[in-house]
């Protein structure tokens, strides 16, 4: 869904034990590879630092009700890439933007838990909007890792029912739309790339559309925001092929299957066979074009991110659609998707979210990830045209003046010095280290 964000990479700063200690005990080649990134470990110790705060302040937790509190934890819970964005949105729609989010979550479980029957589900989803008018309604039977969400759907729906009519009746709706849609394709699969769309639209782009209008009635944002759903629907639709595309492998290993039929038939006989080795370049020109048909969603998200008024709300809306197009071009022409998970690197995706809180950087964000596609479009692929006209058409959007906006607010040499003298520093300290536990036991023996 829209709410699935980019997952971060991960690098010395995800190591499980030995922190500073072992990252000082890293090979020096592997520091040279830290240096060309400096900006990156700059951002990142300065957002686990603080720095953060300013894109993403903290909630006061202690201003809630107990109810509120518990939507607040389950969204932490059943959440990594959006909780703490929802969090810093503005007034009262943190709340009508976290119930909104619970509530697609909740059926969202009921979707994807695969021990409910069809018998059961079906008749669950087109019903489910009717289950927030339902004080007593829960699902205790369901065995998703998110199930706490159905076991305690009470504390949610009575916060919805607290929420003003005008939310209420968005969140409603879109559940109602979502629940059919989602029952239509738990029968079929996505054969043409217009079912492709029809299918990412109930899932994300009407997410994107019931967003938009929470934003109009929150007042914060106006009115054309809300009613423009075109552009709101691309902001769904982008996010979620996104997904699908960096998938690939986990979903075939779990059964299901989303890249639709009319691309990847011209190039395997079964979607299952573009994971074999003996068809990986098959299957790298084969995401490719669904990359390329991903890309095309961009001019919509620009036009629609030109629009907003509130930092808060720009911050929610940029910061997945710029971690999207970074995976894109970590995804493009990479055998890697079909072999295991291709992620961006956790100092990358504090750096994207640092950066991108106004349209000029995430213009130049856009432009920098679409020339890296650029750069590897192979002459050979099948869609290398398309791909190429389409980035022309971004950049003309990003760019209209031809001159980039510099995404630097520090020189990069004395980033790298500094980081230099830090990875000196812990080598320093590491040797002095070793060197006095050699003394110690001497001493002891």
């Amino acid at each position: 869904m829209l709410w699935q964000g980019s997952r971060g990479g991960a690098g010395c700063w995800a190591e499980r034990a030995g922190g500073a200690l072992e990252c000082a005990r890293l090979p020096m080649e592997r520091v040279g590879r830290w240096l060309g990134r400096s900006r990156e470990i700059y951002n990142l110790l300065r957002f686990k630092m603080g720095g953060g705060a300013g894109v993403m302040p903290p909630l006061d937790q202690d201003a809630l009700s107990d109810g509120l509190q518990t939507c607040y934890r389950y969204l932490n819970q059943t959440s990594r890439s959006f909780a703490a964005v929802i969090q810093a949105l503005d007034g009262e729609l943190r709340n009508a933007v976290c119930i909104f989010y619970l509530v697609l979550r909740a059926l969202d479980t009921v979707e994807d838990d695969m021990t409910i029957n069809l018998e059961t589900k079906v008749p669950m989803l087109h019903d489910f909007h009717s289950y927030l008018y339902q004080p007593d309604w829960r699902y205790m039977e369901s065995k998703e890792k998110d199930k706490q969400v159905l076991e305690d759907f009470p504390t949610i729906s009575l916060e919805f029912r607290n929420l003003a009519k005008v939310y209420r009746d968005v969140i409603a709706d879109i559940c109602h739309k979502m629940g059919a849609g989602m029952a239509e394709f738990l029968e079929k699969k996505v054969d043409t790339q217009h079912e492709w769309d029809k299918y990412c639209h109930y899932v994300a782009g009407l997410v994107g559309i019931g967003l938009s209008r929470l934003f109009s009635a929150s007042e914060l944002e106006d009115l054309i925001v809300g009613q423009d759903t075109e552009l709101a629907n691309s902001m769904g639709l982008f996010l979620q092929k996104t997904n699908i595309i960096r998938d690939y492998l986990e979903d075939q290993l779990e059964g299901r299957e989303f890249w639709p039929r009319e691309v990847w038939s011209r190039y395997a006989k079964k979607l299952s066979d573009l994971a074999k080795p003996e068809n990986i370049d098959v299957a790298v020109q084969c995401m490719n074009e669904l990359i390329t048909n991903a890309l095309h969603h961009i001019p919509d998200v620009l036009t629609y991110l030109s629009r907003l008024k509130n930092q808060s709300v720009f911050n929610f809306c940029a910061i997945p659609q710029v971690m999207a197009i970074a995976t894109l071009a970590a995804c493009y022409n990479n055998k890697q998707v079909f072999r295991g998970l291709v992620k961006i690197r956790k100092g990358q995706a504090v750096t994207l979210m640092m950066d991108a809180t106004n349209i000029q950087a995430v213009k130049a964000i856009m432009y920098q990830y679409v020339e890296e596609i650029y750069r590897k479009v192979p002459n050979t692929d099948p869609s290398s045209n398309k791909t190429q006209q389409i980035i022309v058409s971004i950049r003309t959007m990003s760019l209209p003046n031809g001159v980039e906006v510099s995404r630097n607010h520090y020189s990069p040499i004395y980033l790298s010095c500094a980081m230099l003298l830090a990875a000196l520093s812990w080598q320093y300290l590491s040797a002095m280290s070793k060197a006095s536990e050699e003394y110690v036991q001497a001493s002891e023996n």
